[in-house]
């Protein structure tokens, strides 16, 4: 039987999700908006870095941030001086969800914000309008359908992490047992009853993500 002992992988990946979601918001609107419009040099190579968690096996994403975050990590260490551990933490979770999800953000974004018409832009503009406010009134709701694509997606991405959070998080019932990672050890541990119960919730969420971008993409056709 399903207990409430086992909604917690639920609660927990729910939280992880939102926050990674945050997170890819904050960092990767405005990153999009930077480089949907400019050129330079290096910006291919920037981009490639970009996108890269989106091809990378997750195991190798968990590896590079154990090696960022880890006790001997280029952070980790920065962060022990001050007592700080981040590994095994419901924050590795987090950050794992984020890196991975954040391609998502990045790409949708970037697209939608070239589908905005510049001219519109421009007219703000000879109207007096800061950068700001015009991002704000004209950019950002223009690009907003694409915009919204991308959070959803960027929140299944992250819902369904499993192999970086595995390794910078590990299996803590309560702390950083997430959906995927409950699944594997409910399987691991011959609990079939609660893994198919999981597996019955993050597919059927998945469904409806999938079943969503569909349907607006067939909107936006018409």
């Amino acid at each position: 039987m399903f207990s409430l002992t086992d909604w917690s992988p639920i609660f927990l990946s729910l939280r992880t999700a939102v926050f990674a979601v945050i997170a890819v918001i904050i960092l990767g609107l405005p990153l999009a908006r930077l480089l949907a419009r400019r050129e330079f040099p290096g910006k291919d190579f920037l981009e490639s870095a970009i996108t890269l968690p989106m091809v990378l096996p997750p195991s190798v994403i968990g590896y590079g941030l154990l090696m960022l975050i880890g006790k001997n990590g280029l952070l980790g260490q920065t962060l022990a001086g001050f007592g700080i551990t981040l590994v095994f933490t419901w924050w590795a979770a987090a950050l794992a969800s984020t890196v991975v999800a954040f391609p998502l953000m990045y790409q949708s974004a970037k697209a939608a914000f070239k589908s905005v018409d510049e001219n519109y832009e421009k007219a703000a503009r000879t109207l007096g309008a800061s950068e700001v406010r015009i991002f704000l009134t004209v950019t950002l709701p223009l690009a907003w359908p694409g915009i919204l694509a991308g959070v959803v997606l960027s929140f299944a991405r992250a819902l369904g992490e499993f192999g970086a959070t595995l390794m910078v998080a590990g299996n803590i019932p309560g702390q950083t047992s997430t959906i995927p990672v409950a699944i594997f050890f409910a399987v691991d541990a011959g609990d079939n009853a609660t893994a198919q119960t999981l597996v019955a919730i993050v597919t059927g969420f998945s469904f409806l993500v999938i079943f969503w971008v569909n349907r607006w993409a067939k909107r936006q056709n018409y």
